[in-house]
């Protein structure tokens, strides 16, 4: 994967935090297949150039689709997006269907990938968001959106007219995990929680009777394959904290949003992570301290991005 920085952004390139988002209804089926492509759009638009550069796009205009449709170009053999918050690096390109012309586009920066997820692009573009369900790495997808499902507010803000179809160019270039996956470590698990998944990889944390560390006890319990959280690098992650004390959920990001902030919420943590390896799923307990009680953090670290520069 590469080390993209943390632009998170839609089309209209308005920043939104991964972190102020909710789920929305996007799947989290564990089988991800893909829909059968639209005749109609594929026979309509000819898209060509490299995967993650700007595409040479051709259109048979006007092109108006009273259902909203979707055609793979490149299909990718890498991870699918299976969840509606899972992270992925997102190039787009809007054309009017009326007319062929480009109307908006990503910047196609290899250095500043756009990171989004379906949760953020349903918010604005719910028909783009659902063609984009199980989409893998490596892909390049087009997307004819129907006026009534683009909307005419949304249309009018392109300045495209209230009977237009948008057509969408998306490549789907780097998608981050959407849990742990790696080896079972073996740990020394005497006076510490026994985490349990469920199939999609929400963990639960079961507190022990026996006191609080004094110190803080980092495990690795799933070991990842990818590359090391650098210092400096934001790790994406979900995370649950449960707290040692009365053993309640404290917080949790499974079924909201993937995190961005841990460094934020718990700068201990966030520090255990450096050296991890991305995929791994880490056990962090940090002791009560000025009235504060020991919490117990199982974080999956599902990517790693560069910061962002003020």
């Amino acid at each position: 994967m590469r080390k993209t920085s943390a632009v998170l952004a839609s089309l209209s390139l308005a920043v939104l935090a991964l972190t102020g988002c909710t789920a929305t209804g996007s799947s989290d089926d564990a089988a991800c297949d893909r829909s059968a492509d639209s005749v109609g759009v594929r026979d309509a638009v000819t898209v060509k150039g490299d995967l993650g550069s700007k595409p040479d796009v051709s259109i048979f205009s006007p092109l108006q689709v009273e259902k909203s449709g979707s055609s793979t170009v490149i299909e990718g053999d890498g991870r699918p997006v299976e969840n509606g918050q899972q992270p992925f690096v997102l190039e787009l390109s809007l054309y009017s269907g009326e007319t062929g012309e480009m109307v908006a586009s990503t910047e196609y920066d290899a250095s500043t990938g756009a990171l989004t997820s379906l949760d953020i692009q349903s918010e604005r573009f719910p028909a783009l968001s659902s063609a984009l369900k199980c989409v893998t790495e490596g892909s390049r997808i087009v997307v004819a959106v129907s006026a009534e499902d683009a909307g005419a507010e949304t249309l009018s803000g392109f300045g495209l007219a209230a009977d237009d179809t948008m057509v969408f160019i998306g490549d789907a270039l780097d998608v981050f995990l959407p849990r742990a996956e790696g080896t079972l470590q073996f740990n020394d698990a005497a006076g510490m929680p026994t985490v349990v998944r469920a199939p999609d990889g929400t963990p639960g944390v079961i507190i022990p009777d026996s006191a609080a560390p004094t110190t803080q006890v980092v495990q690795t319990l799933i070991k990842g394959e990818g590359d090391e959280v650098a210092t400096g690098e934001m790790p994406f992650v979900h995370y649950t904290a449960v707290g040692w004390d009365d053993k309640k959920v404290v917080n949790t990001t499974w079924g909201k949003a993937v995190a961005a902030d841990i460094s934020q919420v718990a700068p201990a943590v966030a520090e255990a992570l450096v050296g991890k390896t991305v995929g791994s799923q880490v056990l962090v307990v940090t002791p009560g301290a000025e009235g504060a009680p020991a919490v117990a953090y199982v974080v999956d670290i599902l990517g790693a991005v560069t910061a962002p520069t003020q």
